[in-house]
């Protein structure tokens, strides 16, 4: 069995888990009015056949990234999962589980009426195509397309909603949805920073690598006194947009002891990223990507007061009062 991040452990030190939280990102629009495509329970219907039509016609906004108009539903809603992809990109392959970074718009197939859209909200969603996560619709319908696609989809009830549908979106349990996705990212656990290299001349401090393979840094402890305050600084300075004190973030990362340069924690070990919002780890992290820019490495060095201090997890082979060493890599803002 994996072990759990320790980042997202129920724990005194001021780590929270995410499930339950307040301000749940994937499964409701900024607005607040409009459920995003993952607000739903899992199906337990088998895979569904993908064919290629009836589907509705874009009348405008027809180019990458732009936010479209799309016509009513030609008759009859397929009751298969119809799918196509009008604009074919250039970029990785989007496989299941991977994490996607994407603009969409979603309306009823017989009134045409939008229930959600990210492009008025001009932030991209970022979800992870895996069962419980979002739809079934999209989590069939977005692997094996590019980065750089657009998608159009009909995506019927036993596919989307189910028979309950979703009230608070105006959806009926009979409702066929109509999706327009821009496919502008894809995140899995090979995924790394991307950025410019910044010189890491400072001996007294721990030294990260800078490979971009997806395959863990090496993380290199000198053997001095650890600092008594918060570094944090860029390893790899990418050119994404800076991290708000309440934002969520993608990442991977790897956790060391600053005594022993042993490793007691890694997204890379488990094979998964990870996500949280910045108000529900420890301080350490808190503050010290606050501000950074999404796409870059950070190493951050977390002193005792602002991590798990004399309490720290039990089994996590970190001792009280521990200074702790992480690479970050934050690959995106959820």
């Amino acid at each position: 069995m994996r072990r759990r991040s320790l980042l997202l452990a129920a724990l005194p030190a001021g780590l929270v888990t995410l499930a339950g939280c307040g301000d749940n990102k994937a499964g409701k629009g900024k607005t607040g009015t409009s459920p995003s495509p993952s607000a739903s329970a899992p199906s337990a219907a088998p895979s569904p056949k993908i064919v290629e039509g009836p589907l509705p016609a874009i009348t405008a906004g027809t180019r990458f990234g732009e936010k479209p108009t799309v016509a009513k539903g030609p008759g009859t809603p397929p009751k298969d999962l119809a799918v196509k992809t009008v604009i074919a990109g250039g970029g990785p392959t989007v496989a299941e589980n991977d994490y996607i970074q994407a603009h969409y718009l979603g309306q009823i197939w017989d009134t045409a009426k939008i229930f959600d859209n990210s492009y008025d909200r001009r932030t991209p969603l970022v979800i992870q195509l895996a069962q419980g996560g979002i739809i079934d619709g999209w989590r069939y319908a977005l692997p094996g397309r590019k980065v750089g696609s657009r998608v159009l989809m009909a995506v019927p009830p036993t596919w989307g909603y189910g028979s309950q549908g979703n009230p608070e979106a105006g959806i009926k349990g009979t409702d066929t949805l109509v999706f327009v996705v821009d496919i502008q990212n894809t995140f899995n656990a090979k995924s790394s920073a991307k950025g410019k290299i910044v010189p890491q001349n400072d001996a007294k401090l721990p030294k990260v690598g800078t490979n971009t393979d997806g395959s863990a840094p090496s993380v290199e402890v000198p053997k001095v006194k650890p600092p008594t305050g918060l570094v944090a600084k860029y390893v790899i300075e990418g050119n994404g947009d800076a991290v708000a004190a309440d934002s969520t973030v993608l990442v991977q990362y790897k956790g060391v002891l600053w005594d022993t340069g042993k490793e007691f924690d890694s997204t890379y070990g488990r094979g998964q990223l990870t996500s949280f919002s910045l108000q529900q780890v420890v301080k350490g992290w808190a503050q010290g990507l606050t501000g950074k820019k999404v796409g870059s490495r950070v190493l951050v060095v977390v002193p005792p007061k602002l991590g798990y201090g004399d309490n720290p997890p039990q089994g996590s082979g970190i001792k009280k009062d521990s200074t702790l060493v992480f690479s970050v890599d934050i690959l995106a803002k959820m």
